[in-house]
């Protein structure tokens, strides 16, 4: 099955799962609950903040991955994300997918209770109810994929979350994806160093594509980054944030994988 199928997939998934949730947890009950949660944690802010002193690291959980298989079985979430933050992670980014990566909004909600780090939610989200959802279970920042949605439906999935005080994360892989991206108001633009046609991943997806991002914008490099010597290399390219996942998990100790890879890169 190819990369773009397995996409197809997820989010035929992900609309049976956002028919099911709206069965149990009507908008109206979900809005309520998403207004009535805490207040959010800044995820923006924190990323601004530690860029500027090196390097700022979105330190991800998650079990499982369609590429990967299976990364983590034994996982505890609230020992990973403490860990994180003693080792001086800026924000957090937990899987929520269920069906694909054996995350849960469980995880999430476990994670932002165990730290004080703004936590970003992974999944699909391609619908207002996910966006409500999202604020209702603790999320201070949702992932919006450009080819998951269409750029009109991104651009009101971004309006809402900024409306309920949450920051938003563009994910793009290539070029064209990137000028789409583009249009949305958020300041963080992911680049996904992994090729969805061939699953292959390319640190220099992200260094060709800086051309194309505007001053004031904030570029996150994700997926690839597993050694020193790599960060070293994107920091020399002008990137200081980076989202990290499988290097982290598949270690012993993640927190003390963090520390190792990012301290070349950061004051203090």
């Amino acid at each position: 099955m190819s990369a773009s199928d397995i996409l197809q997939r997820i989010l035929a998934t992900k609309r049976t799962e956002i028919a099911a949730g709206q069965r149990e947890r009507p908008l109206a009950q979900v809005e309520r609950e998403a207004r009535e949660a805490p207040p959010t944690r800044g995820f923006e802010q924190a990323i601004r903040r530690d860029a500027a002193l090196g390097a700022a690291v979105i330190a991800e959980i998650k079990r499982a991955s369609p590429s990967a298989g299976t990364i983590r079985a034994d996982l505890d979430v609230a020992a990973v994300a403490a860990s994180y933050e003693r080792n001086g992670a800026t924000c957090l980014s937990v899987l929520t997918d269920r069906e694909y990566f054996g995350g849960s909004p469980a995880d999430l909600r476990a994670a932002r209770d165990a730290c004080r780090l703004p936590v970003l939610r992974k999944d699909f989200v391609v619908d207002p109810w996910q966006v409500y959802e999202s604020r209702a279970m603790g999320a201070d920042c949702i992932l919006l994929i450009v080819g998951a949605a269409p750029a009109h439906t991104l651009l009101e999935l971004e309006h809402l979350a900024k409306s309920l005080g949450m920051d938003v994360l563009v994910e793009s892989h290539d070029g064209a994806e990137l000028e789409v991206a583009l249009q949305l108001q958020t300041a963080l633009v992911g680049i996904n160093n992994r090729d969805l046609r061939t699953f292959t991943t390319r640190l220099e997806t992200t260094v060709e594509l800086l051309p194309a991002i505007p001053t004031g914008r904030i570029v996150v490099t994700e997926s690839g980054i597993g050694t020193p010597d790599q960060v070293l290399g994107l920091k020399a390219q002008g990137v200081s944030a980076y989202l990290v996942g499988s290097a982290f998990m598949s270690a012993p100790d993640p927190g003390a994988e963090l520390s190792k890879l990012f301290s070349g890169v950061r004051k203090g």
